[in-house]
């Protein structure tokens, strides 16, 4: 077991690409299932309208281990619980693969979801254990891997149950996942939190925690408001694609979804910024490119694909690129209450995002695609406006040099790094299942 004394900047930097790809795997699996539940339901007999079920209990899982279980990062030994919490994910991935009842791989599925969140625990350990300078591209790459694993769960699980039948997607996850947490067993370092509450005392903590830090609040519905839109449009844009006057195939639609992976480059251009002390410009940059991103995609309406694959990339990398920003400035709060502040800030983006991709359905359906450019535009815009209401002093985590960096972050996100064919994991919705969630 590896102890303290390989806890120096240098070792732990060379675990984080090792750490991404733990993250990556983490979020894929709660992805795995949503192409492929109209399989699963038929084989197990299951009735159509409880088929979403399928899809949405791992997400609920989710949210849950970030209220309930992400916390322990602030009183349990970190490399203790990440390494138990990725090893109930690979047994629950196995059971999911010979799992004969419906019930049974429901429960299975939520467990699955509440052992994932380990990705929140994994993200405050890394920059608790690097000095502040480092800290932003660490996360960035964490969040990368993050979003690739989002990105790639579901063409890669369509591809497997296209080739082998439809459990062995989780047969491989279960796999790769024993093999991760056997590597980072002999990999990762103990990291003993420093406070001493009970977790009672840390459970009731989380409300004074939220009402007494602006600078949370205010990423918290950033983000939120970020994440909304993103999930808006990959919510509807399949089902826009589907129709005249692009009339694509599923196939086709799957090609669009592809160049959102792209998206995923703009965390570690990003952090670069975050890393030189800029904070509120370049989440302003973000905004008003996501904003650009919704509007841009009115100039399709006569069937350019290509400004809506161009969209999609810069809506991801946007999206991404903030949610960097606004961990960065909640990390450099109290270490000792960064485990709950980071579950509290995931999981109020998590829930607006949720709010956001049902919103946006309804929008759809009544008001075709521009009712969900008005939402998807409405929900940064209100982040933004809101922006401008910050005093948080000269002091704070989100302080920053003179305002250069709305047009460094845009000139950064379109300096010719776009090079990535790689998978995004937005298809035509099924009946009853939800758009995707990032975490």
């Amino acid at each position: 077991m590896l102890m303290e004394s390989n806890q120096s900047p240098a070792f732990i930097s060379r675990l984080i690409p090792l750490l991404a790809v733990a993250c990556g795997l983490l979020i894929a699996n709660l992805y795995f299932v949503q192409p492929i539940a109209d399989l699963a339901a038929a084989d197990f007999r299951m009735a159509r309208q409880q088929a979403g079920l399928l899809t949405t209990l791992p997400l609920a899982g989710y949210g849950i281990g970030l209220l309930l279980m992400v916390p322990l990062g602030d009183l349990v030994e970190n490399r203790r619980l990440i390494l138990v919490m990725m090893a109930t994910e690979a047994i629950c991935l196995a059971l999911l693969w010979c799992a004969s009842q419906p019930g049974l791989f429901l429960g299975i599925g939520f467990i699955s979801g509440v052992s994932a969140s380990a990705i929140q625990i994994i993200m405050p350990y890394v920059s608790q254990l690097l000095p502040a300078e480092r800290q932003g591209r660490a996360v960035a790459k964490l969040v990368s891997g993050v979003m690739l694993g989002i990105m790639l769960a579901r063409p890669a699980s369509s591809f497997v149950a296209d080739k082998l039948a439809w459990r062995s997607v989780f047969l491989i996850a279960a796999a790769l996942m024993a093999l991760m947490t056997a590597v980072l067993f002999i990999s990762l370092p103990i990291r003993r939190p420093s406070g001493a509450q009970t977790y009672g005392e840390l459970m009731r903590s989380m409300g004074d925690i939220f009402r007494k830090t602006e600078i949370l609040r205010r990423r918290a519905y950033y983000h939120a408001a970020m994440f909304g839109s993103f999930i808006s449009f990959w919510t509807a844009v399949p089902l826009w694609l589907a129709e005249a006057p692009f009339n694509l195939s599923q196939r086709g639609i799957a090609w669009v979804a592809l160049a959102g992976v792209a998206g995923a480059i703009a965390p570690p251009i990003a952090s670069g910024l975050v890393d030189r002390g800029y904070g509120r410009s370049v989440t302003a940059g973000a905004m008003m490119l996501a904003i650009l991103a919704y509007g841009a995609t009115l100039l399709a309406s006569r069937g350019n694909v290509t400004i809506v694959v161009l969209a999609a990339i810069v809506l991801d990398g946007a999206v991404a690129a903030n949610l960097v920003f606004g961990q960065r400035a909640i990390y450099a709060l109290a270490p000792e209450k960064r485990g709950r502040m980071n579950a509290l800030y995931i999981a109020v983006f998590f829930g607006g995002g949720s709010a956001a991709a049902a919103i946006a359905a309804w929008s759809f359906v009544h008001f075709d695609w521009p009712g969900v450019v008005i939402l998807g535009v409405l929900l940064p815009l209100s982040a933004l406006l809101y922006s401008l209401s910050d005093k948080t002093g000269p002091g704070s985590a989100d302080a920053e040099p003179p305002k250069a960096a709305s047009v460094a972050i845009c000139a950064a996100l379109f300096r010719g790094r776009l090079r990535s064919d790689a998978s995004h994991p937005k298809r035509r919705l099924q009946s009853g299942q939800p758009g995707p969630h990032c975490p």
